[in-house]
């Protein structure tokens, strides 16, 4: 180490040439919040000097513009539907060379297990992974998902190197109430002195007072301005996310002026393999977020240092002596397009795609615990499983609120039409739904009723079921739907979807149920090609067929949602009857 740092302490100097200098380069300093010229010195891996120097090898920029590597504070790996190293060949050629990720989806269908084979197969990349532990495992007691974590099944993980702290704390109405299994968990996190990031939509007042008084320091879930400046002025660092799922940029523009910048940064949350393919990553939010009229040089620095500084990874997010050559090269900051990607100071990746010499050298064999690799404990379905039994006039259907994840409750009357399951009626855009339990084989499984989704004819099925990951079917009829989750079932998780007894597709996502070993391009072709089957059979282009369906389940969002346990009413945490006796006065209130 003496000597590497002699190195470049004479690199740095000028007593000795650099062993790698870039050329003529504009660089986004981090620090000032402009762009200065000149050469960029490198040595051993990190940046040695800014200035003119000569290099062992030396590569002409001719004036292009050099930023910091980007980190995205916030994702789910997960989300991706691919392993880590398939996730880490579509994200690196996009300048991201750092995540921070909460395993919270595969941590509720495998446990610790599923944290530590995260670990496992994110050792090595290229691409910097790092962990929050999942805070809530499961979402509520109204859940009912592959494992339970407590404070004391994560207490041993945070020695883990790459550990950072404990991620969003959801359950922020159990936290202002001092809710003791919860503070468990942060007084765990604060003992180690690590970071517990915050999720807490809508929190405003005393209770955000009371949710930052427990240690909560971060939050991703703004979707307005005003709630967000609230949140800084209160000390905590506002995540602004942009991906697949939720989109807050727009709304959050204000915060890319003084003073409000310095304390944000970008993240995605969740991101699917056709947004990561074609529209890109960190870059992308940061070419939408000047085409909307933000500074650009603050949108790089809170896609890079900002994240650094607030997670304290010391060495990366500048441009500077001292810190790890983690770079890329883009043309201008408007187009954003990333020319060259550099890791410690070694071309990793350039125009789109990442060094073949790279990804030979970082492949290795990892083995797939039981649990994480076969992870369906769930006996084959049949239709008479499904079927709903008449004990009432009237059912009470989930409605769907198009382009949000919030629902309404419908009244409806009892219907029996031909061709289609007891309660269905395509005509008033209702359809069967059932939640299958998948992890242990209790055969728990809830039954009722969608609205709003569109399905004509046919069954969709899913085993991405925020945020316990059971097996969701929606249908028209039970013998498609008994298909469609049969399908899923045999390919150890993921998508089908059936109509008139046929499987039209399907995409299987072995681990956990949640990812492919397949390339993200791959696994998107197969998603679109199921995304158009389920327009075939009725479903808007408004509605994302699984996504959508991947939130119905979630007992935290209000009104109902439909899950093992059955019918939930969120807002009072109680389990309701799907079907009643009563004469409806509104059949359309939805």
């Amino acid at each position: 180490m003496e000597r590497m740092l002699t190195e470049r302490i004479l690199a740095a100097s000028g007593a000795k040439k650099a062993s790698l200098v870039l050329k003529n380069a504009k660089v986004v300093n981090v620090f000032t919040a402009e762009l200065e010229t000149g050469d960029i010195a490198i040595e051993d891996g990190y940046i040695v000097g800014i200035g003119d120097y000569e290099g062992q090898t030396e590569i002409e920029l001719g004036g292009q513009i050099v930023c910091p590597g980007l980190i995205d504070g916030h994702i789910h790996l997960e989300s991706s539907m691919v392993a880590p190293g398939e996730f880490e060949k579509a994200v690196v050629p996009h300048g991201t060379q750092a995540v921070i990720t909460d395993p919270h989806e595969i941590a509720n269908v495998a446990g610790t297990e599923g944290i530590r084979f995260m670990m496992e197969r994110t050792k090595g990349l290229t691409l910097d992974v790092y962990f929050m532990l999942p805070s809530c495992v499961p979402a509520t007691g109204l859940d009912e998902s592959g494992a339970i974590l407590n404070a004391e099944a994560l207490s041993p993980l945070y020695d883990e190197e790459r550990v950072l702290g404990l991620a969003e704390l959801m359950n922020s109405y159990g936290t202002v109430r001092a809710d003791g299994a919860i503070l468990d968990k942060v007084e765990d996190a604060r003992k180690k002195k690590m970071l517990v990031d915050g999720h807490a939509p809508g929190l405003f007042g005393r209770e955000l007072n009371a949710y930052v008084a427990a240690g909560v320091q971060s939050d991703h879930e703004c979707s307005d301005a005003g709630e967000a400046i609230e949140k800084i002025r209160r000390g905590q660092w506002v995540m602004i996310r942009e991906g697949t799922a939720a989109r807050n940029l727009e709304a959050l523009l204000p915060l890319f002026k003084e003073p409000y910048y310095r304390r944000c940064m970008l993240v995605t949350d969740d991101k699917h393999p056709g947004d990561l393919t074609r529209l890109g990553h960190l870059d992308y939010i940061i070419r939408r977020a000047v085409s909307l009229g933000a500074d650009p040089i603050h949108a790089v620095l809170m896609g890079s240092f900002h994240a650094a500084q607030y997670f304290g990874l010391s060495e990366v997010g500048a441009i500077a002596p001292g810190y790890k050559a983690n770079l890329l090269v883009v043309s201008d900051l408007e187009s954003f397009e990333v020319r060259q990607v550099y890791k410690n100071g070694k071309l990793v990746a350039e125009n789109g795609a990442m060094k073949e010499e790279i990804l030979a050298a970082e492949r290795r064999s990892v083995e797939t615990p039981a649990r994480v690799g076969d992870s369906f404990r769930l006996k084959e379905i049949s239709p008479e499983d499904l079927r709903v039994e008449k004990k009432g006039d009237t059912i009470r259907v989930l409605c769907l609120t198009p382009g949000e994840l919030t629902t309404t409750e419908l009244l409806a009357p009892w219907t029996e039409q031909e061709g289609t399951a007891p309660g269905v009626n395509v005509e008033q855009d209702i359809v069967k739904m059932a939640v299958l339990e998948r992890h242990h084989n209790t055969g728990h499984m809830g039954l009722g009723f969608l609205g709003g989704y569109g399905l004509k004819r046919g069954a969709v099925a899913t085993s991405i079921a925020h945020d316990s990951h059971n097996l969701i079917l929606a249908g028209t009829n039970d013998a498609d739907m008994a298909l469609a989750g049969n399908t899923v079932r045999k390919n150890r998780g993921g998508l089908a979807i059936v109509a008139d007894g046929k499987v039209l597709g399907e995409l299987p996502l072995p681990i956990a149920g949640l990812m492919s070993e397949e390339p993200a391009w791959w696994v998107d072709e197969k998603l679109e090609e199921l995304k158009s089957h389920a327009r075939d059979l009725g479903i808007g282009e408004s509605i994302d067929p699984f996504m959508t369906l991947a939130f119905a389940s979630l007992p935290v969002i209000p009104k109902l949602r439909l899950n093992t346990y059955g019918l939930i009413n969120v807002e009072e945490q109680r389990i309701e009857d799907v079907m009643i006796t009563c004469t409806p006065k509104n059949t359309g209130n939805r």
